[in-house]
């Protein structure tokens, strides 16, 4: 195994990890967490957490998840040795085609309202999960978030930011407003806010997951957005599916990363780490060097994406080649920093990793694309609907990410598990953030191979994020390298020397909200001190 390079500077108060010779968990929320040590330490699998978690997440951060999102995982059993994936995310409607839209004066698809919404993928993905990992039944895993949404959460000031950040489009839509904005005012915090519509729709699905895409649940979305103008059949729910799938992986490092494939954009990461493979470890830790490298990377991951992939394509595979590398590394030395591209880093996700006690480790990560979805609610449901077709999907005529019946939009989730080249897993891990996740992500698994930092030191180090990315609105904005503060003005004007358009953020401003869990001797778990998560384990 290659060894690693330079190690990062000495650890600071705050990097500390939390460890365990057992399982351990991570989330962006503290009873999420709390939600999953209790499934493990209960004796429940990875798998189990995962389920668990994934329901609290729905109830404790409305914004960011929910039953009508998108949920992509990547998993490793023990047992077999097996890495799995699997891609939760539906297509549009079946009469939304470019004329559909055309017709209606639109040249971009909206991003709020019925005409943003895809068929969700999260129920498909979590009853595949059940099915593979699962050894409880999930009533018994969501009967604390059914518990948590009837009786009421504490309503934190991520909720009311969340709240604030989309109140007109929360004000918009009868059934969001009256549980989101209480009283027709922005939620208080401290107070707490019920969602009984939700906890009825919960107990529900846990009872009978597919009744989301063939049952009662079904008619009701569906019934819903056709009343509302937007085209879809009902065929499109019927035939959504979200099987487990071969990851696809890259080297880097020594190491084999594995990741979502397609629609996910996980072969972006390992697009930038074939391009790194052994540059950054040579370079002093989070110098203008190494930063110019990251973000170039990134800057060319975003262009070839916008240029050539779908999710019905296979192009990709084009940027990973010996000869596509070489390519993108004398561009990257000799050129000048890429141009500008299309990302739109959003805290519109979240995302939790759990390890067992026998070593079974998942990676999970949903969202309703922007925050609070499409800002529509399902009278009656709870189920707050995404906004993925409008964030995803282009209005250009022959694009293979052209809005197209029956094509899913390119996305943004994805999971990652690192392992050695004998299959053993080493770490696992992800991070929210909309097109910020593919380069933080990238940024976390540099810290962690090449400069040997810990998982809480990794999650917490600085950021920077190529702007803007793959965004449909956010085409053709100015191109922006925006850096946290803490890397200090020596690395940032280096960075800026060589000719990356430096913006300077706060010392945690650069969003996301990243979860790893390292897996040697003993369990080793960090949570981004971005957001209110936390690692536990036992």
């Amino acid at each position: 195994m290659t060894q690693p390079g330079p190690k990062s500077p000495d650890p600071q108060p705050g990097d500390r990890d939390a460890r365990s010779p057992g399982w351990m968990v991570a989330s962006s929320h503290r009873a999420v967490s709390a939600t999953g040590a209790e499934v493990l330490a209960g004796g429940g699998t990875a798998g189990d957490a995962v389920l668990a978690m994934a329901a609290m997440c729905f109830v404790v951060l409305p914004g960011q998840c929910g039953v009508g999102g998108d949920a992509f995982c990547v998993w490793y059993e023990a047992t077999t040795g097996q890495y799995r994936a699997v891609q939760g995310s539906g297509v549009g409607p079946d009469g939304g085609d470019l004329d559909f839209y055309r017709q209606r004066g639109m040249a971009a698809l909206p991003l709020s309202g019925p005409l943003s919404v895809t068929v969700p993928g999260a129920m498909a993905a979590l009853g595949t999960i059940h099915r593979h990992l699962g050894t409880r039944s999930l009533p018994s895993l969501w009967r604390p978030a059914v518990t948590a949404a009837r009786e009421g959460i504490e309503v934190t000031e991520k909720t009311r930011a969340d709240a604030q950040e989309q109140l007109a489009k929360l004000r918009a839509d009868e059934a969001s407003a009256r549980v989101y904005l209480p009283g027709g005012a922005l939620p208080v915090v401290g107070a707490t806010l019920r969602q009984v519509d939700l906890a009825t729709t919960l107990e529900n699905l846990a009872a009978d997951p597919e009744d989301f895409y063939q049952g009662e649940a079904a008619r009701r979305c569906i019934e819903a957005l056709v009343e509302a103008g937007a085209p879809f059949s009902g065929r499109e729910w019927k035939t959504t599916d979200a099987p487990a799938v071969s990851t696809i992986s890259g080297r880097y490092r020594g190491h084999v990363v594995h990741e979502n494939p397609l629609p996910s954009p996980g072969y972006m990461v390992l697009q930038q780490a074939a391009v790194l493979d052994g540059l950054l470890s040579e370079l002093p830790w989070l110098g203008g060097q190494a930063l110019r490298w990251l973000a170039g990377a990134a800057a060319l991951a975003f262009a070839n994406r916008r240029r050539a992939v779908g999710s019905d394509t296979d192009a990709w595979a084009e940027f990973v080649t010996p000869e596509a590398v070489d390519e993108a590394r004398r561009s990257l030395r000799s050129g000048p920093f890429p141009g500008t591209v299309s990302v739109q880093p959003d805290g519109d996700t979240t995302s939790v990793v759990a390890v067992d006690a026998a070593g079974n480790a998942a990676s999970y990560i949903h969202s309703l694309a922007y925050t609070f979805g499409a800002g529509w609610t399902v009278p009656g449901t709870g189920i707050v609907l995404n906004d993925r077709l409008g964030r995803g999907a282009y209005l250009f005529p022959g694009h293979p990410n052209g809005v197209l019946p029956g094509r899913k939009p390119l996305h943004t989730l994805n999971a990652w598990i690192v392992a050695r080249p004998t299959g053993q897993p080493v770490a696992v891990g992800n991070t929210p953030g909309g097109d910020g996740q593919v380069q933080w992500n990238m940024q976390v698994l540099s810290h962690l191979l090449d400069h040997r930092a810990g998982p809480q030191r990794a999650v917490a180090a600085p950021r920077l994020t190529v702007y803007p990315g793959s965004d449909a609105d956010a085409v053709g904005k100015p191109l922006e390298v925006r850096c946290e503060s803490r890397f200090g003005t020596q690395a940032l004007e280096e960075l800026r020397r060589l000719g990356a358009p430096v913006v300077v953020q706060g010392p945690f401003d650069g969003g996301g909200s990243a979860q790893v869990i390292t897996m040697g001797n003993e369990r080793r778990g960090g949570s981004d001190p971005r957001f209110d998560g936390l690692a536990i384990g036992g």
